[in-house]
């Protein structure tokens, strides 16, 4: 019987291009064959890479694949902008059809000035549409008409924010679907995106490599301009002098995926350790006296005006993975007023965690 064939692609977060073909006959892998703008020395390493890929299981794990890559690799063996983990991904997308960005037509929103609390809903009302096919892959940029503190959805409010500090600003306590940490986000401050994407697209992936894969391209766009941008697992965009942003994620029971990041544009280093509780212990216990040492807005890094940022963004975007500009419906918005008033704005929400 001719083997199933598959082909699977992973471009690893800084690195290069991984691609796998192979076929699947009686529940293993064969004629495996890797390929890429990668480098390898010496140069026979490839045949000993695919001789330790052939004959592993059909569902063998990142693991495994990645524990036979290493233990076939001679001494002294180089591996330039691949690992073994890396081909492990992409053995697994190809053997789980997963999808890759140009198979979609991207859609990119520039949404209104909402509230920061609209803009959580927001985010769960188009991850469901995208889960329920009636919306296509879609990236947003947020604009807020107030600050915040936006918390991830295990967090404790007691013990993260100063509510009287939080009301003495003007600002909104949200709690988000995803988890993480928490944000004082005020307007013009902030860049933030949401991507609402099929889980097809990040199949075969664990969480951690799928943080660095769906914001691979903002790293791409910060170091066009000079930032020397660079992902920490698992969720912190980061560069030599300091943190950047930080990234959450949440897949919905219909199989979407809500991935958002927060970049720092511009910060107020005492308003956020006043209103963070956690900001001021993280703070004290490096013995760091001003926020802005371990925070460095792009603002400062580039020296240039938040909108410009936006717009190269979006340039990347569009060259590496498509995408059209389109107005959100009305119908979206409705949506999220909606789920505000059922559920954002309600203690029970709020307080999940008091």
């Amino acid at each position: 019987m001719e083997a199933q064939r598959h082909h699977g692609e992973y471009k690893v977060p800084g690195g290069k291009l991984v691609v796998v073909d192979f076929g699947v006959a009686d529940g293993a892998i064969s004629g495996f064959s890797l390929s890429g703008d990668f480098f390898l020395e010496p140069d026979d390493v490839l045949g000993s890479i695919n001789d330790a890929v052939d004959g592993l299981p059909a569902d063998t794990t990142i693991e495994w694949v990645a524990s036979a890559v290493q233990s076939a690799l001679p001494t002294g063996a180089q591996l330039l902008g691949i690992t073994p983990e890396a081909v492990g991904v992409a053995v697994r997308r190809a053997l789980t059809g997963a999808a890759q960005w140009r198979d979609y037509d991207w859609s990119i929103v520039r949404s209104r000035a909402i509230s920061p609390m609209q803009n959580a809903a927001l985010d769960e009302a188009l991850t469901a549409q995208v889960g329920r096919g009636e919306r296509g892959p879609t990236l947003r940029i947020w604009e807020w008409d107030r600050p915040a503190v936006i918390i991830g959805s295990f967090q404790s409010v007691r013990n993260e924010v100063d509510e009287a500090e939080l009301t003495a600003r003007g600002a909104q306590l949200v709690r988000r679907i995803s988890g993480g940490g928490a944000m004082f986000m005020e307007p013009e401050a902030c860049i933030t995106y949401s991507l609402y994407a099929p889980g097809e697209l990040v199949q075969g992936m664990g969480f951690a490599d799928s943080y660095a894969f769906l914001d691979e391209w903002v790293l791409e766009a910060l170091r066009s301009l000079g930032i020397d941008a660079v992902y920490k697992p698992l969720n912190d965009i980061t560069s030599p002098l300091g943190k950047i942003g930080g990234a959450a994620q949440k897949r919905l029971s219909s199989g979407a995926v809500l991935h958002h990041v927060t970049m720092a544009y511009d910060m107020d280093a005492e308003a956020m350790t006043q209103v963070l509780r956690i900001g001021r212990e993280k703070l004290s216990d490096k013995g760091t006296t001003s926020a802005q040492k371990r925070v460095d807005p792009l603002r400062s890094q580039t020296g240039l005006p938040r909108e410009a940022i936006i717009e190269r963004m979006l340039e990347v975007f569009v060259q590496r993975h498509g995408g059209e500009p389109v107005e959100l419906d009305e119908a979206a918005y409705r949506e999220a007023e909606r789920l505000v008033d059922e559920k954002f704005s309600t203690e029970g929400w709020i307080r999940r965690v008091p």
